[in-house]
């Protein structure tokens, strides 16, 4: 199993990055592998951390993004199985690196998700706290909704994975709900 753990992925993110909603999108993106990982049965922790890494180097090369990651990742010691799964998440839009493990199915799926999700509960007084699948994949099917998020990239995730847009969905819910308070996704108040 990978050495990466969410302690060692927050000092790379923060040695290229510095914007702050890039670093709630990588909590998000992190919250969302870990409920992944249950599913799975697999390393909450290390999916955790790949999730929180994805994004290495978008700050600094948003027009060249994942053509920064895979030396300066290799020469501060990260692994090849971490390194090639935060090269999949951008298969067939920055990347040639397909998709082949659950783990990389999982975080090229959750990526665009979880910024939908977000978007769905910053418009319901509850937040995350009492967000149902059904209304996210209301406004999934809503194309000027979050217009910028690529919904034929979810799609095509959910068929890597073979599992409904639903129960994919419900998972990044559960996973984003543990830290709906550091995304400033809670209840708001009344």
């Amino acid at each position: 199993m990978s050495g990466l753990s969410l302690e060692r992925a927050r000092e790379l993110l923060c040695s290229t990055t510095t914007e702050a909603h890039l670093f709630e999108h990588a909590l998000g993106v992190s919250a969302a592998m870990g409920a992944m990982a249950r599913h799975f049965g697999a390393d909450e922790a290390y999916w955790k951390a790949v999730g929180y890494l994805h994004d290495y180097d978008y700050q600094q090369y948003p027009e060249e993004h994942l053509q920064h990651t895979e030396e300066p990742l290799r020469a501060a010691g990260v692994d090849e199985e971490t390194i090639w799964a935060i090269l999949s998440h951008g298969w067939g839009l920055c990347s040639q690196v397909e998709p082949q493990t659950p783990l990389e199915k999982s975080l090229f799926t959750v990526d665009e998700l979880t910024g939908l999700i977000g978007a769905t509960a910053r418009m319901r007084p509850g937040g995350l706290s009492d967000l149902e699948p059904a209304s996210v994949k209301k406004k999934f099917k809503d194309k000027k909704f979050a217009a910028k998020i690529d919904r034929a990239v979810i799609r095509q995730g959910c068929e890597l994975l073979d599992m409904p847009l639903e129960e994919v969905i419900a998972l990044c819910i559960e996973g984003m709900r543990e830290e709906m308070d550091a995304l400033g996704l809670g209840p708001k108040e009344a």
